[in-house]
């Protein structure tokens, strides 16, 4: 999952939207002067209008916190990115038409600023293939750190501890590996005492204790634990814990009151008639809040006529915190015959940046391709008072950069805002509501004047090419120099 969202991302919308630079050269014209045609203007402002709309449609259809099967919310986020890459398509006309509209408002620019705009116009089919590029790539990081924020925050609320802090849980494939697996922990962490899990072994083995939500898996972890008095010491971290091996214990800082628990057991063509027993139950507080779970004890199982069988070693934060180094170790010790867990509470996937990263490069890198002006630039700029090549370089850049990013920023906020709703569907039975997300408004913000101070630095600070005029005289440089 770390870049499953942002790889579905690059692929659906990234890839096709950089259709958009075609249709931006396409639809420009030859020259300056030269007037824009409509027809591709309104094609491409209806294309990105009407997928607008989709998405505003597929984000108001995912707003309710509900169930949304399997099937349904990959619908709906494929039919969202395709709609977020063909409204970028669309946009392509739109940077054609812009650079016309800086060469109509561009009379009371500084002579060097009004040349770059005209000589970005001059070329208008290459300026707005390039712009559109660097808006493209520019609206894809933003898009990609708006939905990347939205579902990390959802995923913080959605995680549950599957452990105490700092416990090692090693889980065991087959009954058959346990020696070799305990053998294997002990070799690396020598001394240190292994707490035994316990599974039921039965097809329905339901503890239930009316009134208390324990943490559900989606069916992949039982609920309850099973284990002697040193799992219900690891589960409260307190090694005084009374233990009876008669009776369950609910672990938890709820307020909740349980004086018998009732397990519902049986096998699985017997579900519709399953046998029941209740337990004597008693209330403990763990020290750590975010521990909740049953704890029933192994000798309960076994007169129900079940055998237990070993799910989990588990390493007692208390007695050894285990480091990524010793888990590493472990992990190439064990192969395939196990596998471990650390408890280190929710990390945050970051897979997304170094894409968005990449983006950004991508699009100060195609800023840089605007060039430096044609022929009649090399004519024009001597005779500007103080017209440096490096300045007018910077300048161009400067500008066409400006152009693309800040489309780019402003598309990418109205898109991710939009994808954030599919993409933080809830898929489970019980959904747990949308939380509100610090997406970086500042850095966003920021990122058209950074890129387009950063991209006019660059090609201020480029070597100046050699040009020449009709009779070998260097027109660029401090002075006139015949060449030969």
């Amino acid at each position: 999952m770390d870049v499953l969202i942002p790889g579905i991302l690059v692929v659906f919308v990234l890839v096709p939207a950089f259709g958009s630079v075609r249709f931006a050269a396409r639809s420009a014209p030859n020259g300056r002067h030269a007037r824009m045609l409509r027809a591709p203007l309104r094609r491409g402002s209806a294309l990105s209008a009407f997928n607008l709309v989709v998405l505003v449609c597929v984000a108001w259809w995912t707003h309710e916190d509900q169930h949304y099967d399997d099937f349904a919310a990959g619908t709906t986020i494929l039919l969202a990115v395709t709609s977020a890459s063909v409204l970028l398509l669309g946009l392509g006309p739109l940077i054609s038409w812009l650079l016309g509209v800086l060469v109509q408002r561009a009379v009371r620019l500084p002579p060097l600023m009004r040349l770059a705009v005209r000589d970005l116009a001059d070329n208008r089919a290459r300026s707005a293939a390039v712009v559109t590029t660097t808006m493209v790539l520019t609206a894809m990081a933003v898009i990609v750190t708006i939905v990347a924020t939205a579902t990390t925050a959802q995923e913080r609320v959605r995680y549950f501890p599957q452990g105490r802090p700092g416990a090692l849980l090693v889980e065991v494939s087959s009954a058959e590996d346990v020696a070799v697996v305990h053998a294997a922990v002990q070799r690396e962490l020598p001394g240190v005492p292994m707490v035994r899990s316990l599974r039921a072994g039965a097809w329905h083995f339901i503890p239930d204790v009316e009134n208390l939500e324990l943490p559900d898996f989606e069916a992949v972890t039982p609920v309850g634990v099973f284990g002697e008095g040193e799992l219900l010491h690891y589960l409260t971290g307190d090694p005084a814990t009374p233990y009876d091996e008669n009776t369950a214990v609910v672990v938890t800082s709820d307020d909740v009151k349980a004086d018998t628990v009732t397990i519902s057991y049986g096998p699985l063509e017997g579900a519709d008639a399953l046998s029941s027993r209740n337990v004597p139950a008693i209330v403990v507080r763990p020290t750590d809040p975010e521990v909740k779970e049953l704890f029933v004890p192994a000798k309960v199982i076994r007169d129900l006529g079940y055998q237990p069988q070993l799910d989990k070693l588990i390493i007692d934060p208390s007695a050894h915190r285990t480091s990524r180094a010793e888990q590493e170790r472990i992990d190439r010790r064990l192969g395939d015959t196990a596998t471990t867990y650390v408890e280190r509470g929710f990390e945050p996937s970051t897979g997304w940046r170094p894409i968005v990263a990449v983006a950004v490069v991508l699009a100060l890198g195609a800023a840089l391709f605007v060039g430096r002006g044609g022929p009649r630039t090399t004519r024009v700029l001597p005779r500007l008072g103080g017209g440096s090549p490096r300045l007018f370089a910077a300048c161009r850049v400067g500008i066409g950069t400006a152009c693309g990013t800040a489309v780019g920023t402003v598309t990418g906020c109205v898109v991710g805002l939009l994808l954030a709703w599919p993409f933080t569907a809830p898929i489970e039975w019980e959904p747990i509501p949308r939380v509100s997300f610090e997406t970086p408004w500042l850095l966003i913000a920021a990122l058209p004047l950074v890129l387009s101070l950063l991209a006019a630095l660059i090609a201020a600070l480029a070597p100046v090419p050699s040009k020449e005029g009709p009779s070998g005289r260097r027109l660029f440089g401090n002075r006139n120099v015949t060449a030969g």
